[in-house]
């Protein structure tokens, strides 16, 4: 791969010389370098200044070049959060809600996780990865070049086996960077609803040992709510999953409090994800611990609930990711430019404070930020080029307007 000089940036954003999990007022704290270069070589970041700097250099510049024109380069987005292998959309929910039913009168119906659950399981491992496979090229398109991909809609030892054996296949075939989440305790199948030790028997028994004898995962998740599966199950399924070194990201918080936050931050979580329902004792819990509190405004656009209250967790310290969750249920979009742009509207978030929870901070919510999440040298050379645009704050402010001109991946254009 011959090296390439991209010139002329109006603004080269998220440059970094050094990788720290950021929080409270240095997530606000956005390096950038006006009328700016870089240099990819062999898919990495091998050099990057200002244009006065390049000019001025002695070193060998590279004949292939690419006229940024005053664009901005930024790093790809990191979504740390994504159920993006699904066997079919469930648009017609989405109907059921607009005429006022109820999650709960939806789930009566044999709708939610459930139905997609039964769409899964009559679909081949093949259709699932090719479906999953344009759902990553879409997704990629927008900007994105790390991703966490789920299980969770098989409930059952042969589904979310195949689920699993996907993403295997898509960390084979993607350029992008893809992490691997087992989350088998989405919810109860029907027939263990009154039987939740013998599906929990079923993960860890039947299912935990297949995913790590082939090695299918590097996570473990549990849908930590009520209604769903307790603290105390929770507790079980994770313990058992890090005895085959899945380490846990817990769902917590979404509809209640649940007490997930505190469960995932005792159970030394890398992330606990959603957030939507908090208290001071949630926010200061999650604050003094290592785990990383991941915000997902697109679940609570689709499904009109309230927001994280991002303003609390960042004013006390906790540090704080963006991710799409990407999912036919609760958030059918994976375009982390709008989930960029709804952190601002509609949690307050500053614009440097969401690039930076969507690029850095995504990065480490998937221990992914050694190799992406910045402009720095050593790491992929994963890159947005945008239009040039009037500042940065116009990425966030023109929400309905797609900000992407190019994307490149491990330092290919994407055609």
């Amino acid at each position: 791969m011959p090296s390439l000089l991209i010139k002329n940036i109006g603004n080269l954003v998220n440059t970094r010389s050094s990788n720290e999990l950021l929080r409270g007022d240095k997530l606000a704290v956005l390096p950038c370098i006006n009328n700016a270069y870089v240099i990819v070589e062999d898919g990495m970041i091998v050099g990057y200044g200002t244009m006065e700097e390049l000019n001025h250099s002695k070193n060998v510049i590279p004949e292939n070049s690419f006229d940024a024109k005053g664009g901005m380069v930024l790093p790809c987005w990191c979504d740390s959060h994504t159920h993006i292998v699904f066997a079919a959309s469930r648009e017609e929910e989405f109907v059921d809600k607009l005429k006022g039913a109820s999650y709960a009168e939806i789930a009566a119906k044999g709708g939610g996780i459930l139905n997609s659950a039964r769409k899964l399981a009559a679909t081949s491992e093949e259709v699932l990865f090719q479906q999953a496979l344009k759902r990553l090229d879409e997704v990629s398109r927008l900007g994105t070049g790390a991703i966490e991909i789920k299980s969770g809609y098989g409930l059952s030892v042969e589904s979310e086996l195949k689920m699993l054996r996907v993403i295997k296949r898509l960390k084979q075939q993607s350029n992008l960077s893809i992490k691997a989440t087992f989350l088998g305790a989405h919810t109860y199948p029907e027939i263990y609803k009154e039987n939740h030790q013998g599906y929990i028997d079923l993960i860890i028994n039947e299912m935990l040992p297949v995913i790590a004898a082939e090695k299918l995962a590097d996570y473990i998740d549990v849908f930590c709510e009520q209604g769903f599966f307790s603290q105390e199950e929770t507790t079980v399924i994770v313990e058992a999953g890090k005895q085959y070194g899945l380490k846990p990201k817990i769902h917590a918080n979404q509809l209640h409090l649940s007490g997930g936050v505190q469960e995932g931050v005792a159970l030394g979580a890398l992330s606990v994800d959603h957030l939507e329902t908090m208290d001071q004792a949630a926010i200061s819990t999650l604050a003094t611990s290592d785990t990383i509190g991941t915000l997902l405004p697109g679940a609570a656009f689709f499904l009109r609930m309230n927001y994280p209250p991002a303003r609390n967790l960042i004013g006390e310290g906790c540090a704080v990711a963006l991710a799409s969750d990407y999912n036919p249920g609760s958030c059918p979009s994976g375009n982390m430019n709008l989930v960029v742009s709804l952190a601002c509207i509609q949690m307050k978030m500053l614009p440097e404070e969401a690039i930076n929870a969507a690029t850095i901070n995504g990065a480490f919510a998937m221990e992914l930020q050694k190799e992406v999440g910045s402009i720095s040298i050593g790491k992929i050379a994963n890159l947005i080029i945008t239009p040039q645009l009037p500042s940065l704050a116009y990425l966030p402010y023109a929400f309905g307007t797609n900000p992407v001109e190019k994307v490149m991946i491990r330092g290919e254009w994407i055609n």
